[in-house]
């Protein structure tokens, strides 16, 4: 094993395993403490405690499924002897991980509400069959991708923008990491089916488990048994199968309230139907994503080349790790918002929308400043090469220019979401990455001689149109709807006082 790199990085992993185990051990005592079954009354207490107790359990979990892809790159990154070349070819399969989730969402986060629906209304056999098909979806899908992955590996990668010195880096860990597709989809999209049923304790150590395990394994196949980009790929796909088993051995036991049952297996075409239909918002969604990230690899391989790939993996990673809390405190305001809402309880969503706001701003300018003082510091977590340092420096303070201004996106967005808006909430990601970000990837480096400069700006471009449109609609729609319904639901007296105009009292 290395020991400059790998012994300390594996030392570093078996602390945070201990930390992570730590917190969550913190977090079931809570759950324990409050008792099973008991539904939160969020109409009660600090609207913003609410959202707090929501939103940091929930962030810690997707911190935990982050984990599998970053300490990946961290590791990789910092391979010797391939010059920053091994961490630009994992950035170019980044589209097709990304596609993977996206038919995962399709049918996973389709049939776990669904099942849901069904259970709620005493349908435990019409319950266990969405459970069945889902996962032959799953299972079959993850085949199909992984055949045409494999049938057109080396003229999909050239398309996402490899070289030939970044393909074999690429085709290596394509190459494993396709071979675990199957655990992939079937560990992620049946989890949803463990949370939906009231188990959010199982649900979580189903990511807590392939993720530290990852961290484990990561040092030993890439340093200790010196198989460099291999070794990570096969880490990640041994991690994804016991996540995959955990899930699966769940499923068919004793504990679940559903589970998989053999006749249920077999595709119904209204089932299939159902399925895809309410699944395609998330597929969308992650689906969008792959697109942006195809985009900005071929436009940085025209106008800049591998180095320039490989700096885009880290500047997104950076993204992904920073844009985190602002995403857990959004969705974690979604249930809350929402049951307000039913509630009829406006006062406390208007102030839970503005606490959201408030909060996330608050930390994206915090966060937006470390980068902007501090750029060094991230981009050494994934390479010290020289190279990518000086290039890297300014290309991150292009990127990041916007960051502040993107809360206003994910506010507008999870408020859409939480009262049932869901179609504003997709259109404003569709309008951010479809109409804002890919055209102008392809339309800046060739405006003014800004180069791979215009790649980047058009982070910035797109975090305050998109930003701005969406929170401006939510306010100019949701927020004077909800403003009027308080002044209604108020006694008279006191919407008086509220508004300064005399108003009736609610009938």
């Amino acid at each position: 094993m290395n020991k400059t790199i790998g012994w300390p990085r594996f030392r570093t992993g078996l602390a945070f395993c201990r930390y992570a185990l730590g917190e969550y051990g913190k977090f079931s005592k809570m759950d324990g403490r409050r008792g099973k079954g008991v539904q939160n009354d969020f109409s009660k207490g600090g609207v913003g405690k609410n959202i707090l107790m929501q939103a940091i359990p929930l962030t810690i979990a997707q911190f935990i499924q982050l984990l599998y892809n970053i300490v990946d790159r961290i590791y990789i990154g910092h391979l010797p002897g391939s010059d920053g070349l091994a961490l630009t070819g994992i950035g170019l399969i980044f589209p097709i991980v990304t596609l993977v989730q996206a038919f995962t969402n399709l049918f996973g986060m389709g049939g776990a509400p669904l099942c849901s629906i069904a259970r709620g209304a005493g349908k435990k056999e019409e319950a266990e069959k969405i459970l069945g098909n889902t996962a032959t979806l799953l299972f079959f899908s993850s085949f199909l991708i992984m055949g045409v992955c494999y049938l057109f590996k080396r003229p999909i990668l050239y398309a996402f923008g490899a070289s030939d010195a970044t393909y074999v880096y690429a085709d290596q860990y394509l190459t494993i990491y396709l071979a675990g597709t199957v655990f992939s989809m079937l560990g992620t999209g049946l989890n949803y089916f463990i949370n939906s049923q009231g188990f959010p304790k199982i649900g979580m150590l189903t990511t807590l488990l392939g993720a530290l395990l990852n961290i484990i394994l990561d040092p030993i196949f890439i340093f200790g048994l010196n198989m460099g980009v291999r070794g990570a790929a096969l880490a990640t796909v041994i991690s994804q199968g016991a996540s995959a088993v955990w899930v699966l051995k769940f499923l068919t036991g004793k504990k679940a309230i559903l589970t998989i049952k053999r006749p249920c297996l077999k595709l119904e075409r209204r089932l299939v139907g159902r399925i895809t239909g309410l699944g395609l918002s998330g597929f969308i969604m992650s689906g969008t994503n792959a697109l942006v990230q195809i985009a900005c690899n071929v436009s940085l391989r025209a106008y800049g080349g591998d180095l320039y790939i490989g700096i885009m993996t880290i500047l997104n990673s950076v993204r992904e790790v920073l844009s985190l809390p602002v995403m857990g405190i959004t969705n974690g305001a979604q249930p809350v918002l929402g049951y307000n809402y039913g509630a009829r309880e406006y006062r406390r969503v208007r102030k839970g929308i503005l606490f959201t706001t408030l909060i996330g701003g608050i930390y994206s300018a915090a966060a937006w400043l470390a980068v902007v003082l501090f750029p060094d510091v991230f981009i050494r977590l994934f390479s010290d090469h020289a190279d990518m340092l000086a290039a890297g420096r300014e290309a991150m303070q292009l990127y990041f220019f916007g960051f502040v201004l993107m809360v206003f996106q994910f506010a507008g967005q999870s408020t859409f979401v939480a009262l049932g808006k869901s179609k504003f909430a997709i259109f404003f990601s569709l309008f951010r990455k479809v109409i804002i970000v890919v055209p102008l990837t392809f339309l800046l480096p060739a405006i003014g001689g800004l180069g791979v400069d215009g790649v980047f700006i058009a982070e910035p471009i797109s975090n305050a149109v998109g930003g701005i449109a969406s929170f401006t609609t939510m306010m100019l729609t949701v927020w004077r709807k909800l403003g009027k319904m308080e002044t209604q639901s108020l006694p008279a007296a006191e919407a008086e006082e509220t508004t300064g105009e005399n108003v009736p009292a609610a009938p």
